[in-house]
């Protein structure tokens, strides 16, 4: 069994193949084993920790929501994250479409900005769909840590809270922990 820690870039899609953009799995073309995939999945604008393995079994056992597996993201969001909006994230928020709250997750803000302060940092996608926002609105900066694994969930987690996420990026995955050292597009064999 192959056991894989990659660093999904911004931009590439967590698939065996798409016709539009690049995937995850173009990167691993060169060990040439079929048997490999994904482990659970990030959208194409969310980039950091992905495993990649052909070990089917410890796959399920880290996606399936039965297990409450933790995933830490650190997150970049235009808006505001006071008490009472960050008492609604770790008590579970409703998603739109959805019928029940998502799973209580730990939110930790660790800092505050303004957008002109932010956007040149940002990838240029989404430097461009941010551009005609005011220089001066509010940027929130923090960590959070879920244990479902939801459609675009934090996204949607912080657009029920008034909040649009710019940058996204996993970081963690139980006791999983993305090395620093590896650079987006970059990958290494643990286990």
């Amino acid at each position: 069994m192959h056991y894989y820690m990659f660093h999904k870039p911004y931009g590439c899609v967590t698939a065996h193949r798409d016709d539009c953009y690049p995937t995850v799995m173009d990167y691993f073309k060169e060990l040439q084993n079929d048997r490999l995939s994904p482990v659970g999945r990030l959208d194409r604008e969310t980039e950091g920790l992905l495993l990649i393995t052909d070990d089917g079994h410890w796959n399920q056992q880290l996606i399936h929501p039965a297990h409450h597996v933790e995933k830490t993201y650190e997150f970049v969001a235009m808006g505001t994250l006071d008490d009472a909006k960050l008492e609604r994230l770790q008590n579970g928020v409703l998603l739109t479409g959805a019928t029940t709250l998502t799973a209580p997750a730990k939110v930790k803000v660790t800092g505050n900005s303004i957008l002109a302060e932010v956007l040149p940092s940002l990838h240029p996608e989404v430097q461009a769909k941010s551009a005609h926002n005011r220089p001066d609105h509010p940027i929130v900066f923090g960590q959070i840590t879920i244990t479902e694994g939801k459609k675009r969930q934090i996204r949607r987690m912080m657009k029920a809270v008034g909040c649009c996420v710019l940058a996204l990026k996993r970081i963690s995955i139980g006791e999983i922990i993305l090395d620093p050292a590896l650079k987006p597009g970059q990958w290494k064999e643990i286990h």
